[in-house]
């Protein structure tokens, strides 16, 4: 079983090599348990898995693996509609849950309970590399979910990247929360210690306690669990002893990268990618840490930023574009989806993210947002959202911002800010002080001052939600 090499012994293994919200387990354990659900999958077209954070999770996904067959993982909190979309279309016959969980009653699908204390010595052999490991679904913008096929080589080329990049390795203990439906926390946060052969304990919910007494080495986080973590200087100065803190999945405020890097003694990794390209560019271990930037492609990956006409951008620090890339940690594309497929790739082979990058002299990527609503055309210029949010975050009275381009029919788009204050500011102050940083067509013509930002589980912000609402306002 070579995508999970640490599960074939050559790591040793103690009595907790996974700790998951308090339960503990051998490799052994899980390889036992694993092997009892692949036992009972083997043959089928795909299994989906009831992703909640707990090791049936982990023994359920490792046990489709083991046995050749698609992970599909189920968000817990899908919705109904989510929920049947995601089930039909992945072709799923089994769904695998926690024994102690109540069965599924969806349409179709029989319920597959997990249970810890079972064990199987059934050696499956190994499936072909380009075999699908995962079907992961993707929240896109409009319409339903779309099934991204990963494959178990492009797995197995970027958990070995990024173990490059990090230099992570045997000895280190990965701590994270981070829910078990994603790439960041199913495919790094659990198959990269499975990989690596790091002990892994996830703290269940990904609280600055948590992370405070987990004693790791390695942290992975997404900037709500950093910028929490940074507001708690106590459970931050905990963090000390580790030897590298990892932020992803969406863009860290360069506020909280440096009072993050003041409290634990870490400037943090921040790092690149997307369901479908897997984890593509990342700063390294060894590299320097810049704030707001991603650093540079991994092992075997390419990159290129493209213009609207077709023709290339250069890596001048300045110049937007479009960011393609290219390489082993690809997707083989949606299923069932061939005009999505379409789309997403260029006739010469590079896979079209969607999101907008500037990309340094030296290498160094920094990434504006997705095309469609951080790349703002206002009165003839292309301006950046992030670079605007980032201006406001300096304020000392602005605890955070999204910014949008609202529908304008003088300018064509106007840039909106929606701010969190953490003190007494009005618009027009942050307007003003936007336009003493930036070029003065770059400030915002709108700011709304609200509670909070909608976003995702994983940290994003909804900005579709906050056009929407400009819309109706």
């Amino acid at each position: 079983m070579t995508l999970l090499t640490a599960l074939q012994g050559d790591f040793g293994d103690s009595g907790d090599a996974l700790r998951i919200d308090g339960h503990t387990l051998s490799r052994e354990q899980l390889l036992g348990a694993a092997a009892a659900v692949a036992d009972r999958v083997a043959g089928a077209p795909a299994l989906a898995v009831l992703a909640r954070p707990t090791a049936e999770t982990v023994a359920a996904v490792v046990g489709g693996l083991v046995a050749g067959v698609p992970v599909v993982p189920l968000p817990p909190d899908s919705g109904p509609k989510e929920r049947a979309h995601i089930l039909r279309d992945s072709g799923a016959v089994l769904l695998a849950h926690a024994a102690a969980d109540a069965a599924p009653q969806d349409a179709g699908v029989t319920g597959l309970p997990v249970d810890l204390t079972e064990r199987s010595a059934t050696t499956h052999a190994e499936p072909d590399p380009d075999a699908t490991a995962f079907v992961l679904y993707t929240s896109g913008t409009t319409g339903a979910p779309k099934g991204a096929m990963i494959r178990r080589s492009a797995v197995a080329a970027d958990l070995d990247a990024l173990a490059g990049a990090w230099a992570w390795t045997a000895d280190d203990t990965l701590v994270h929360g981070l829910p078990l439906f994603h790439v960041h926390g199913l495919v790094l946060g659990v198959l990269g210690a499975l990989r690596t052969g790091s002990r892994l304990v996830h703290t269940g919910r990904p609280t600055p306690a948590g992370y405070a007494a987990a004693g790791g080495s390695l942290y992975f986080g997404v900037p709500t669990v950093w910028s929490r973590l940074a507001a708690d200087p106590e459970a931050a100065g905990q963090l000390a002893s580790a030897r590298l803190l990892v932020s992803g999945s969406a863009p860290l405020p360069v506020p909280v990268f440096e009072r993050l890097a003041a409290l634990t003694g870490h400037a943090p990794i921040e790092r690149y990618g997307m369901t479908e390209s897997l984890i593509t560019v990342s700063t390294r271990a060894d590299g320097e840490r810049r704030p707001g930037s991603v650093g540079l492609p991994v092992t075997g990956v390419r990159t290129r930023l493209v213009g609207e006409d077709g023709g290339p951008v250069p890596s001048d620090g300045e110049s937007v574009g479009e960011l393609q890339v290219a390489g082993p940690t690809l997707f083989t594309g949606y299923l069932n989806r061939p005009d999505a497929n379409a789309e997403s790739w260029t006739a010469d082979g590079w896979f079209r993210t969607g999101d907008v990058a500037v990309i340094g002299e030296d290498g160094f990527h920094r990434i504006v947002g997705r095309a469609s609503v951080d790349l703002i055309k206002s009165g003839g210029y292309r301006i950046g959202a992030g670079e605007v949010e980032a201006a406001l975050r300096d304020h000392p009275a602005v605890a955070d911002a999204a910014v949008v381009g609202a529908p304008d029919e003088d300018l064509g788009q106007a840039v909106v800010a929606y701010v969190i204050a953490e003190g007494a500011v009005t618009g027009e102050q942050l307007t003003a002080f936007v336009a003493e940083r930036l070029s003065v067509h770059k400030r915002p013509r709108k700011v709304v001052l609200v509670p909070e930002l909608p976003r995702n589980a994983m940290g994003k912000v909804l900005k579709k939600q906050l056009l929407a609402e400009s819309a109706h306002g």
